[in-house]
């Protein structure tokens, strides 16, 4: 048995496609997209399209991942400030995008399992833990943080969510994050997403890095409105891609509190933080 599994490809339509096209000729029995297809990038509805085609034709299984429950909620409750209109624009953004299949998204499941065949052979998708769709596994997150977040008596717990490829072991449960298809946060721009195959009864995996067309990419980020349309955040958010490094943390602590607070203007506030990365 061959599963191919893939997550985060944040509306990165060039990184989509040849992840896609390699999985095909992988010619895998079953393919689980892991959450986040959408958001954060300029091309969510080509992304939406393209997976919904393989989902009907091909029978690809999707997970329900944090910006897919985001923008479920934006589509639901407009925003009560006009501060929280500057901050979610790039997702209303999204939203307005994604709105005439939005419908495609709605029954998406928070968990998958599969197994190969055996009792012992079970294998539990999601695109966080079982506590949260947005919380991560890295290596730096303590076991005990974890115990009673993952499913008992399975063969291999697989994740995402953080953008970089783990693999580790909680009280002898294997654990793999798969990495992001189209926005990696640790260091290597590559996409990556993972391979399970199924030999004499016990699942063997490898992470798969794979270069794109991010010329296309950028193009598509500069040219779809994402930027200049999905208000300062966005700008963040671009830098992360184009870095291929997580950001946000620091803009949280060093620069969101005086923006909620009044002290500060989005605007300004994020421009310095852009300013000050280099």
């Amino acid at each position: 048995m061959k599963v191919a599994i893939f997550s985060d490809v944040q509306a990165n339509l060039p990184a989509m496609e040849t992840a896609v096209e390699r999985i095909l000729a992988w010619n895998p029995d079953l393919v689980v997209m892991a959450g986040d297809l959408v958001n954060r990038g300029p091309t969510s509805l080509g992304c939406l399209e393209l997976f919904d085609q393989l989902r009907r034709e091909r029978g690809w299984l999707p997970v329900q991942g944090n910006h897919e429950t985001w923008i479920l909620r934006c589509a639901r409750e407009a925003p009560k400030t006009e501060l929280e209109e500057q901050m979610r624009r790039f997702a209303d953004w999204t939203y307005r995008q994604l709105q005439p299949r939005i419908a495609a998204m709605e029954d998406w499941p928070d968990h998958l399992c599969f197994h190969g065949g055996r009792d012992d052979t079970w294998v539990h998708v999601t695109h966080g833990t079982m506590a949260s769709n947005r919380q991560g596994i890295s290596l730096n997150v303590p076991d005990e943080d974890l115990r009673g977040a993952l499913p008992p008596d399975i063969a291999l717990f697989v994740t995402a969510h953080t953008h970089r490829p783990l693999e580790r072991v909680l009280d002898g449960t294997p654990i793999l994050n798969v990495g992001s298809v189209g926005s990696p946060f640790d260091g290597d721009p590559r996409g990556s997403y993972a391979l399970l195959e199924l030999r004499a009864g016990r699942w063997r995996w490898e992470i798969v890095r794979f270069e794109y067309d991010r010329a296309r990419a950028e193009r598509d980020f500069r040219n779809s409105g994402f930027i200049d349309e999905g208000g300062p955040l966005a700008r963040i958010l671009f830098e992360e891609w184009r870095r291929a490094s997580l950001l946000m943390p620091r803009w949280r602590r060093d620069y969101e509190p005086a923006v909620l607070t009044g002290e500060r203007l989005l605007e300004p506030a994020v421009a310095e933080f852009l300013a000050a990365l280099d």
